[in-house]
């Protein structure tokens, strides 16, 4: 009996019990859609966070107060004195634009719950920032029309601003916000560039931001105090960590710190090593959950066999009677698993395909091939496997005791 002809016994053995077939072939269905859609999850989840991470460069520090309240005296971590606590100055940021492993410096003030008003529509923005131009290229933000404020702007303190993509829909609309004025409290900004849009994290619109010289914003809307941060971007990305060696022995010698500093070093490529390594964990152990529900199809597969083998018997008697090898049979019911696996298998592929055009938990699911392939092998192969003893207790029948059977 050749190939061919297990094959068309196979497919007949399969169609006589088609209900039968089809709730076997769901549960290995269930399995390989699930371990893809879940996989592809944490890919999507992964890479959304990997993007988020790289909108500050893979060579950028961010240095913040570990203090809370952003001046000196305020309680935050750690364990020595918080009066000795000094906060982020200007002059701080001026020092470290003389370390050898630094590119540029950018302060940062934030303005709090600044909204900002055009021709009757106001619109409370997210983050307001005051810095150099230099943070534009720090944390890789490019404008979509218009232009950034440059160094002159900083040195005038020109009342000018870049705002996101939010910033301009909620008070220009459809209109071309650039040269046109908003006020933020009062103060009129001029609009010279709108910044390419990022998207959401999260909670957080990255587009909801708006951008304008340092000293204009101190002098209109938070005052000369301290710094909320400064960015710092190394000359490279091999030069992140000499970077922040330098930064954090120039710091400590200007704060006078010891074992416990008095600010918070942010290294942008470290972050996302660990991000990268703990949700690739993450990501293993989603599918490594749903790949429960592949055994579980592959247990069924077992029962379904059994049954069949145990229905059939006068039939396989029969067969043998009349000359079938013990081959033919055990190549049978091997074929009828393995056919149940891949058409659940194939199945499950199509879904979880399908499933990947929608957001999931608002996330966009991102298909991993090497996933689909090892969930459509790994089916064929409980198809062989759990199918292996059934079969083989079918092939060992005596004929006249399966001839026998009632």
């Amino acid at each position: 009996m050749n190939q061919l002809e297990i094959l068309r016994f196979a497919l007949r053995g399969l169609a006589a019990n088609k209900l039968r077939s089809a709730l076997t072939t769901l549960g290995i269905l269930i399995g390989v859609a699930a371990v893809i859609l879940l996989v592809a999850v944490g890919e999507g989840s992964s890479q959304s966070i990997q993007r988020n991470i790289q909108r500050l460069g893979s060579n950028t520090l961010t240095i913040s107060p570990s203090f809370s309240g952003g001046g000196p005296g305020g309680g935050g971590q750690g364990s020595g004195p918080r009066t000795q606590a000094r906060p982020l100055t200007l002059q701080d940021a001026k020092a470290l634009t003389e370390l050898p492993s630094v590119k540029s410096v950018s302060p940062v003030v934030n303005a709090n719950a600044a909204t900002a008003v055009h021709e009757g529509a106001s619109h409370a923005v997210g983050q307001l920032v005051g810095t150099y131009p230099s943070y534009f290229e720090a944390t890789n933000k490019q404008v979509a029309s218009g232009t950034y404020f440059v160094n002159d702007d900083v040195r005038a303190a020109r009342k000018v601003m870049v705002i996101g993509q939010t910033v301009a829909e909620e008070l220009f609309g459809q209109a071309n916000p650039i040269g046109r004025q908003l006020s933020v409290s009062g103060v009129p900004f001029t609009v010279v560039g709108v910044l390419k849009e990022s998207g959401s994290s999260g909670m957080q619109d990255a587009d909801d931001v708006a951008i304008a010289p340092l000293p204009a914003v101190q002098q209109s809307l938070t005052g000369f105090g301290s710094l909320g941060s400064i960015v710092v971007q190394a000359t490279g990305a091999t030069a992140t960590e000499s970077a922040q060696a330098e930064v954090t022995a120039l710091l400590n010698q200007r704060h006078g710190v010891g074992a416990t500093p008095d600010y918070r070093i942010l290294n942008q490529a470290a972050l996302q090593e660990t991000v990268s390594a703990a949700t690739g964990t993450f990501t293993v152990l989603l599918g490594a959950v749903a790949a429960i529900s592949l055994l579980v199809g592959g247990i069924g597969i077992t029962n379904i066999m059994l049954v069949t083998v145990t229905e059939r018997t006068r039939e396989i008697g029969i067969r043998k009677a009349i000359g079938a090898p013990r081959g033919a049979i055990l190549g049978q019911f091997l074929m009828e698993a393995t056919l149940l696996s891949l058409v659940g298998g194939l199945s499950g592929v199509l879904i979880a395909f399908l499933g990947t055009r929608f957001t999931i938990a608002g996330i966009e699911p991102v298909l991993v091939p090497s996933s689909v392939a090892l969930a459509l092998g790994v089916s064929i192969g409980i198809g062989l496997f759990f199918g292996s003893y059934p079969a083989n207790r079918a092939a060992k029948l005596r004929p006249i005791q399966a001839l026998r059977h009632e």
